[in-house]
């Protein structure tokens, strides 16, 4: 079973519970995700990445986004059909990159970053790139794995689905971090580590993560009160 089914499936009986809410201090943005919509995203990218890319488990999709709420549709996208996230575009079947990113992969997907969603604006998608958030829209909002994902199947650099999530469950229960958490994290996704610390701890446990990105320290008590977070990644 692939990583995002087990870290998922759990969550599926509660839709409409928020999973992840993302603030951008430097965008001024707030975008709430509940678990269906984080799992819609998923099953879209996911669709996008068989149908366009031919990917099968094992295969590399570099992930070189900063911690935002597409970021975390990439990364369930990726996992959810098999593939291994890395964080080196060099050989990667595809990579996902931001609009200012650079790319060695084969296939070049750029992420808008848009904090509505929006895709490029046109004539500003680079040569031989894709729009991701544009193309995989169109995908389909529910998938099925073309191919079964064994627990050792890379899944997050050298790590197997069953080390990554155990270490992320390991951690979260470190934290004391459960399911009715509202998690408050400044943490970065960048590498294995950051996305391991900041995304798939809380994810792992089935809490809330509230995001801040580009966080603005002054602003952070007015975070907490307002979303009423019960925990802080790093504690």
């Amino acid at each position: 079973m692939s990583l995002t089914d087990l870290l998922l499936r759990p969550l599926l009986g509660s839709p409409a519970k928020p999973l992840i809410t993302h603030y951008d201090d430097k965008q001024g943005s707030r975008v709430e995700l509940s678990v269906a919509t984080t799992v819609n995203w998923a099953a879209k990218t996911a669709n996008w990445l068989v149908d366009e890319f031919d990917v099968e488990p094992g295969d590399e999709v570099a992930v070189v986004l900063p911690s935002h709420w597409q970021t975390a549709g990439v990364l369930l996208g990726a996992w959810w059909c098999g593939a291994r996230v890395v964080t080196d575009t060099a050989g990667a079947r595809v990579a996902f990159i931001a609009p200012d990113g650079v790319s060695g992969a084969s296939a070049t997907a750029v992420v808008s970053l848009h904090p509505m969603g929006l895709g490029l604006t046109a004539g500003s998608v680079p040569d031989g790139a894709l729009d991701y958030l544009t193309e995989a829209r169109l995908s389909g909002d529910q998938f099925s794995p073309l191919f079964p994902v064994p627990g050792d199947t890379p899944a997050l650099g050298s790590s197997t689905v069953d080390e990554v999530l155990a270490e992320a469950r390991s951690r979260a229960s470190s934290a004391s971090l459960a399911a009715d958490d509202r998690v408050l994290s400044t943490v970065e996704w960048a590498g294995t580590e950051g996305i391991l610390a900041g995304f798939l701890t809380p994810l792992a446990a089935g809490a809330h993560l509230v995001q801040v990105s580009n966080a603005d320290p002054t602003k952070l008590p007015s975070r907490r009160e307002a979303e009423r977070t019960t925990a802080d990644l790093p504690s």
